[in-house]
C-alpha cells in the first residue's frame, strides 16, 4: 500500500501543470493550393500558419468570418475538418552573405545540391520602404560593362531601371552581361587593395521562366566567374503560381540585408510582367475582386511597393 502511496505521489509532482494557449481554427473548404479557416481569430498579414504535418500556409485574406491562406508545399494531404494554428511568426527568409554562390527557391531553400545555408539572419519578406530622409542621392555608376548604355544612359546605385523591348530581344542578356562585369569589377576592385572600394553583389531573380533557360543563365554565370558573386533566387513555370508571386519579394529581402549592412546589390527581376500573372492567380483563387483582364485592382501597387524597398541609404540612417 506504501508503495502505491509513493507511486501516486511522484506522479503528482512529476504532473505538468502549465496552461498553453492556442488559436486554432478549420479547414473549411481546400483547393487549387488555398484554404479558407473558419474560426482562426487574431491571424495577422502574412503570419505563417502550421497545418502539421510540416506544412504551412500563408494568410493573404483577413475576412469577418475566415482567412484565405495559400499553401507553401504540399497541400494534397490537406483535408476539409484538419485543425490550423497561428504560429506568431511573418513569413521571412535567410539573408547574407552565405547564399552567395548559390542556388535558392522562393523561399530560401537551397535547390542547388550543395547542402544547406548557414544564414546569418532572417529577414520578413514584406517590409515598409525607406523613407524619403533616409535615403541617399544617386551618386555612383553601376558599370554595366556595355558602352552605349554606359556613356548615354548612365545607371546609378540606388536606381531603379526598367529594360522593356520584344521579346527574344536579349533583355536579359543585357542584364546577365552587367552581373557577369560587375563580378569583374568587384574582383579588380579588392585586389587593387583601395579601402574606399564598395563591392557589388547581386541577385538575380528568375520569375515563370523555363527551367531550362535558368540552367543556362546559372552554367553562364559560372563560367565568367560571376555566380560567387552572385545569388538567384527561382521560381520557374513548374512552380506554383504562390512562389512565383513571392520569390521577387524574397530577393529584395535578401538585397536589403547588404542595403542595412553598408554594402551595394544590383537585383534583376527576370520578369514582372510573369510575377502579374502569378498575382492575378493567387487572386482569382482567393476570389479577390478582379478589374481589366482579370488583374486584381492593387496590381500597380504591388510593383510599386516592391521596387520602392530598393535604395541607398544616406551615412546618417
Amino acid at each position: 500500500m506504501s508503495n502505491l502511496l509513493q507511486d501516486i505521489e511522484a506522479q503528482i509532482a512529476g504532473a505538468k501543470t502549465d496552461v498553453a494557449r492556442e488559436n486554432v481554427g478549420v479547414v473549411r473548404e481546400i483547393g487549387d493550393g488555398v484554404a479558407k479557416i473558419e474560426g482562426l481569430t487574431g491571424a495577422m498579414m502574412n503570419e505563417m500558419l502550421d497545418f502539421g504535418g510540416g506544412v504551412m500556409g500563408l494568410a493573404l485574406n483577413l475576412e469577418e468570418t475566415e482567412v484565405g491562406v495559400v499553401i507553401l508545399g504540399d497541400h494534397t494531404g490537406i483535408a476539409e475538418g484538419d485543425e490550423v494554428k497561428t504560429t506568431g511568426k511573418l513569413l521571412s527568409v535567410p539573408v547574407g552573405k552565405a547564399l552567395l554562390g548559390r542556388v535558392v527557391d522562393a523561399l530560401g531553400r537551397p535547390i542547388d545540391g550543395k547542402g544547406d545555408i548557414a544564414a546569418e539572419a532572417n529577414y520578413p519578406v514584406e517590409k515598409i520602404a525607406p523613407g524619403i530622409i533616409k535615403r541617399k542621392s544617386v551618386s555612383q555608376p553601376v558599370q554595366t560593362g556595355i558602352m552605349a548604355v554606359d556613356a548615354m544612359i548612365p545607371i546609378g546605385r540606388g536606381q531603379r531601371e526598367l529594360v522593356i523591348g520584344d521579346r527574344q530581344t536579349g533583355k536579359t542578356a543585357v542584364c546577365i552581361d552587367t552581373i557577369i562585369n560587375n563580378a569583374r569589377v568587384n574582383r579588380e576592385g579588392l585586389e587593387s587593395g583601395d579601402p574606399d572600394f564598395r563591392p557589388l553583389y547581386s541577385i538575380y531573380v528568375a520569375i515563370g521562366q523555363k527551367r531550362a533557360n535558368v540552367a543556362k543563365v546559372i552554367q553562364n554565370l559560372e563560367e565568367n566567374d560571376a555566380l560567387e558573386n552572385t545569388i538567384v533566387v527561382a521560381a520557374t513555370a513548374s512552380d506554383s503560381a504562390t512562389n512565383q508571386f513571392l520569390a521577387p519579394f524574397a530577393g529584395a529581402s535578401m538585397g536589403e540585408w547588404f542595403m542595412d549592412n553598408n554594402m551595394d546589390a544590383l537585383i534583376v527581376f527576370d520578369d514582372l510582367s510573369k510575377h502579374a500573372v502569378a498575382y492575378r492567380q493567387v487572386s482569382l483563387v482567393l476570389k479577390r475582386p478582379s478589374g481589366r483582364e482579370a488583374y486584381p485592382g492593387d496590381v500597380f501597387y504591388l510593383h510599386s511597393r516592391l521596387l520602392e524597398r530598393s535604395a541607398r541609404l544616406s551615412d546618417n540612417a
